[in-house]
């Protein structure tokens, strides 16, 4: 029903901001979850300080990032994820973006994930992927590769988006494409959830009262495409914000590669002083958040090549300290830099009781509960420094920043 009310929308020459009334972009609604994550901490001043918020009004906070939405339980990237994200107070809203053949700007994680984030399996379209679906056998897992860049924006529109998974043993595409972690839920994905351009994401998360933070994502196929050069990407993405009149003050572009993030800075400064460079590095041989010379580049090169924000994984900013949550080398080089700070993704990879997975590594030892989530998200905020937090749940995050007065 909803993707067949946006259709019509679109034929209508409106825009997706139809979709969202300015009393509905107003409301914050956290619902049950931070209240419960308080009640797993151990008792002590931080648990007091948060129960004594609850019930009391919240606002939208920029410290508090919509991370694809709310992906937790809405399909990354659509239209009812951010919806959702921005009810639960987040003031900035994420939308990754990559490109179709015809080399239109859209929201997707990767350039290779339709596979696994919409229902392109299931469509004529499996036919146009780059790697057709391949069941679970002798020969090995299942799998397949579908790219925005095999497809046209018109047939990217014809997709519903789902949960991102794939189970790996499927025999058939429907199995492939049911492989959702018993820690999500495909309950909000049933119904419909609806792809979006890039443009589009401007339209909406302006209706929602949000600003903006879309990632450059590294393309999956080599550059220059058709033409379509690595420069040209990043500054269509610039371009179509200037296109829609949004103050660069509102925008806070991304990207793992620092070329783009310097290209910003030099081309678009008004923009690029709030490029954020996310920090990759863990994958150099070498690299240890606690060990600063194993930094290239520096962090003082990093400011001093006009960088003004960095953003980690979870992990690099914090360690354990005789049974504590503190801050790492990595996180006080930074602010000795200069630096603002970003982290992500909170609420990403599983329930922290069996140490929360990848973006907990560092401090698997103390994730015993849930509740020490908002330990971590108290030392990120107090002790860290960090501006911002992406989450998966945006509620969790909103909840901490209006009780302890972040904006």
């Amino acid at each position: 029903m909803f993707r067949d009310v946006f259709a019509a929308i679109l034929a209508a020459g409106l825009t997706i901001s139809t979709l969202v009334s300015p009393a509905a972009a107003d409301r914050v609604e956290l619902g049950p979850r931070p209240e419960f994550l308080v009640h797993q901490m151990k008792d002590g001043a931080l648990k007091n300080r948060l129960l004594s918020c609850a019930g009391s009004g919240v606002e939208r906070t920029d410290f508090s990032i919509g991370h694809r939405g709310a992906p937790l339980m809405f399909p990354e990237h659509t239209v009812e994820s951010y919806r959702a994200a921005a009810r639960m107070g987040a003031g900035i809203l994420e939308c990754d973006v990559t490109f179709t053949k015809d080399k239109e700007l859209v929201c997707r994680h990767a350039q290779d994930d339709l596979h696994t984030t919409t229902n392109i399996l299931a469509t004529d379209l499996a036919a146009k992927c780059t790697k057709e679906f391949t069941p679970a056998g002798a020969s090995g897992k299942a799998s397949a590769e579908c790219r925005t860049s095999d497809i046209t924006l018109a047939e990217f529109r014809t997709l519903t988006g789902k949960m991102d998974a794939a189970n790996r043993n499927g025999k058939t595409v429907e199995e492939y494409m049911d492989g959702t972690a018993g820690w999500r839920t495909d309950l909000y994905a049933a119904s419909s959830a609806t792809l979006m351009t890039h443009a589009e994401s401007i339209d909406l998360f302006r209706r929602l009262g949000a600003k903006f933070t879309p990632e450059l994502k590294s393309p999956a196929i080599a550059m220059p495409f058709d033409g379509f050069s690595q420069e040209d990407y990043a500054q269509k993405l610039i371009d179509e914000y200037k296109a829609a009149g949004v103050p660069p003050e509102d925008v806070f572009p991304q990207s793992f590669d620092l070329a783009d993030v310097l290209y910003w800075i030099e081309n678009e400064p008004e923009f690029g002083r709030q490029a954020i460079f996310l920090d990759g590095r863990y994958d150099n041989a070498g690299f240890d958040p606690m060990r600063p010379a194993t930094f290239d580049p520096s962090m003082e090169s990093l400011k001093a090549l006009g960088v003004n924000y960095i953003a980690p994984p979870i992990w690099m900013l914090v360690t354990v300290d005789n049974g504590r949550i503190v801050p790492s080398a990595y996180a006080k080089e930074a602010k000795n830099a200069g630096l603002n700070i970003i982290a992500w993704t909170l609420e990403r990879s599983g329930p922290l009781k069996t140490g929360g997975g990848w973006y907990y590594q560092s401090i698997k030892d103390v994730t015993t509960s849930d509740g020490v989530m908002y330990e971590l998200l108290d030392v990120l905020a107090m002790q860290v420094g960090v501006v911002g937090v992406f989450s998966d749940w945006p509620a969790t995050v909103t909840y901490y920043a209006n009780c302890m007065g972040l904006k």
